[in-house]
């Protein structure tokens, strides 16, 4: 029975399909959408027109010049009525009282009665003024009619003709015709154009003033671009600023507060104005505004400087230029003028500007010098520049030790008599070497007969973090770093600041992130010019400049790093401060390094030569000629660029550090220096192997001997 299936559902094959058939699937129907109301199409594209950007810039246009036009009118009718009335003057009465300033204010009510009884004369001479215009127009009628006749009698006794006696009269008659002619004719278009002319006339002291609400004025008005600083936007700043006493003391003043304000002066690239504070607000409370007041004025927290000049409860702004402070200032006088000379005792080096915009001249006559910074904002540089305009005064002597040895200073070889450079515990050592021989020269000059006097000696350590965070200790356990008493690098610091400057002998230091283990408080205060570059804290400001600088506005810390750089916040008495300042904002030319290598060359035109002494190596006693010949190979001559690559990879050691002036100083020894071919200077197989085989003879002869 199993074997007999009987299947009641059979699933048919599929039939073959044939490729000439073309096979129609049959969607099922979908019920059609519905149709959108009229009302809500219509509501979307009213929504889209509306909400349109070209629809919104007209009817931003349209509202702002509108009232433009309209509170323009509103000005000129409140400046009409300051001129008739008193009411100017109560103003002022009553600011100088929320100022606490009595004295003005009495000032203030004497010109108002002035003004008073000035005004009484006039309104009492309008009582007679009629009948004395009558009399006036009378008289003068009667004067020129009378000088008419005369003329037109003297006219007729010329021609022998008595109707000439009435020719004058009659010409006047005319011309006052034509007069009328010419009235009736214009004023039609007077009476039309009249009103236009006073509309436009009052749109423009409304555009002056940008008289209008925010949202409809200018995007780059409302961004803050370019909108020029004017008395009633200082004072708005100030009033939203979040000091209570202030906000109340300006609105008690009604519309006067512009009276806290000094003429705005342009300086630079910006403007410069002093504000007099009320009573009850200190310039304290103002200066920890900073990043708001900016704002309020529609710029950037580096884009104002509050400082505190020498009047009493006045702090001075200076408002940059939106985004003046982002363009580039020019080049150094060092780079396009090479005419330039340098006077150590009587010259100031160019150093940048100010940001007024003046030239920002610096006089090292006996300063020490500290400059400070984050990494990579400028230090090395602002400190090179200094040295490279000394170095065009031939007395300067220049000892330099460059802790970072990246080549920063290797335009020096040939200027300085001593070049340091690198960053290891050795480096560290000869730098140390360095200042303690001129604490020697110093004790030497200080023991010299009165009256002697001293070239500059310049003692320049870059990077001197590097040297007081050394544990290098010498043969007596004596440190070379750190900040006590034994330490060699510190007190050989404090030595030459304590005394150098009577005779010369000074100390340039350029450090970064300073902090109490890696800039003592000892060294950094005795530093007579004193500069920092970007710094990130208030603490580390303070470090840099001292309290007093800091206290009265010096605010390095708030500088943008990265983008402020070769930005100095200065203190000294070497640079023009304004009066009442404790320091300045220079922006320092930037001189590039192959600029400084060309500067450098003709800085030693000037010189007779100088001869420079280097690190001495410590390890590894080689022959440089020898391995100078092992680089060159069997090429007739190479590159004096690539015998200095080659011989760095021989010995990274002995010749990492070597510099062209390395190179020719070895072989103008032995006679076969560097010489040029096409254009280039290369070093000559021929006469290093000559010079090899005349120093292995003279030696072998003088064995002999």
């Amino acid at each position: 029975m199993s074997d007999n299936v009987v299947r009641l559902h059979k699933t048919p094959e599929p039939p073959a399909q044939d490729a000439s058939v073309t096979t129609l699937t049959v969607v099922p129907d979908q019920p059609a959408p519905a149709p959108v109301p009229l009302w809500v199409r219509s509501g979307r594209a009213v929504k889209r027109i509306a909400t349109d950007e070209r629809t919104t810039a007209t009817v931003r246009a349209v509202a702002r010049h509108g009232m433009y036009t309209f509170n323009g009118g509103r000005i000129v009718a409140r400046r009409t009525w300051d001129g008739r009335t008193g009411s100017r003057y109560e103003r002022m009465i009553r600011a100088a009282e929320a100022a606490g300033n009595h004295e003005l204010a009495e000032e203030w009510e004497e010109r108002l009665q002035r003004f008073r009884d000035a005004r009484h004369r006039r309104r009492m001479d309008l009582l007679t003024s009629p009948v004395d215009v009558a009399k006036g127009a009378a008289i003068g009628t009667g004067m020129s009619i009378g000088t008419l006749v005369a003329l037109g009698i003297v006219m007729a006794l010329n021609t022998k003709d008595v109707t000439d006696v009435i020719t004058p009269l009659t010409a006047v008659i005319e011309f006052i015709g034509l007069l009328i002619t010419i009235v009736q004719v214009v004023w039609p278009y007077t009476v039309t154009l009249g009103p236009l002319f006073a509309l436009l006339a009052l749109w423009s002291v409304g555009h002056k003033q940008q008289a209008a609400p925010n949202w409809a004025l200018p995007d780059n008005v409302r961004n803050g671009e370019g909108e020029p600083i004017t008395p009633s936007i200082v004072v708005k700043a100030l009033r939203d600023l979040g000091v209570p006493a202030l906000r109340n003391a300006i609105k008690e003043m009604g519309d006067a507060g512009a009276s806290m304000l000094g003429p705005i002066r342009i300086a630079g690239c910006g403007v410069e104005v002093d504000v007099t504070l009320p009573s009850g607000v200190s310039t304290v409370e103002v200066q920890n505004k900073r990043r708001k007041l900016a704002e309020n004025l529609t710029r950037h927290e580096h884009e104002v400087f509050i400082t505190i000049p020498q009047a009493a409860r006045t702090v001075r702004l200076w408002i940059a230029d939106s985004g003046a402070l982002d363009e580039p200032i020019g080049p150094s006088p060092l780079v396009v003028d090479e005419s330039l000379t340098a006077d150590y005792a009587k010259g100031r080096a160019p150093w940048g500007q100010d940001l007024r915009g003046d030239a920002a001249l610096l006089s090292l006559y006996q300063r020490m010098l500290l400059v400070t910074g984050l990494s990579n904002q400028g230090k090395t540089a602002a400190l090179r520049a200094l040295a490279l305009w000394l170095a065009f005064d031939r007395t300067a002597e220049f000892r330099i030790a460059d802790l970072k040895g990246v080549g920063d200073w290797a335009m020096f070889d040939g200027l300085a008599t001593v070049l340091i450079q690198g960053p290891t515990d050795e480096h560290v050592i000869e730098a140390t070497e360095m200042v303690e021989d001129g604490v020697e020269e110093m004790n030497r000059r200080l023991q010299a007969p009165p009256g002697t006097a001293f070239p500059p000696l310049v003692l320049v350590v870059d990077e001197a973090q590097v040297a007081f965070m050394c544990p290098a200790k010498d043969d007596q356990k004596r440190p070379y770093g750190g900040s006590r008493n034994e330490s060699r690098y510190f007190m050989a610091c404090r030595k030459v600041h304590n005394q150098g400057r009577a005779v010369n002998v000074l100390l340039w230091q350029g450090t970064q992130d300073p902090t109490d283990q890696n800039l003592p408080k000892l060294v950094r205060e005795g530093a007579h010019t004193r500069a920092s570059l970007a710094l990130g804290t208030e603490s580390q400001a303070r470090m840099a400049l001292g309290d007093k600088a800091v206290d009265g506005g010096a605010a390095p810390h708030l500088l943008r790093q990265g983008l402020d750089k070769g930005t100095l916040v200065v203190a000294s008495d070497g640079i023009d401060i304004p009066a009442g300042q404790a320091s300045i904002t220079v922006r320092t030319h930037y001189i590039s390094t192959d600029d400084a290598t060309e500067i450098a060359e003709r800085a030693q035109a000037l010189r007779d030569g100088v001869t420079t002494l280097h690190v001495i190596e410590r390890g590894e006693e080689r022959d440089p000629l020898a391995d100078i010949a092992s680089v060159l190979g069997n090429a007739s001559r190479v590159l004096t660029a690539d015998v200095l690559k080659r011989l760095s990879a021989l010995s990274e050691d002995a010749y990492g550090r070597w510099t062209p002036g390395d190179l020719k100083r070895v072989l103008e020894d032995v006679g076969a220096e560097p010489y040029k071919s096409e254009g280039r200077m290369v070093v000559g197989r021929d006469r290093v192997a000559r010079a090899l085989t005349n120093r292995d003879t003279e030696g072998s002869a003088s064995a002999d001997g």
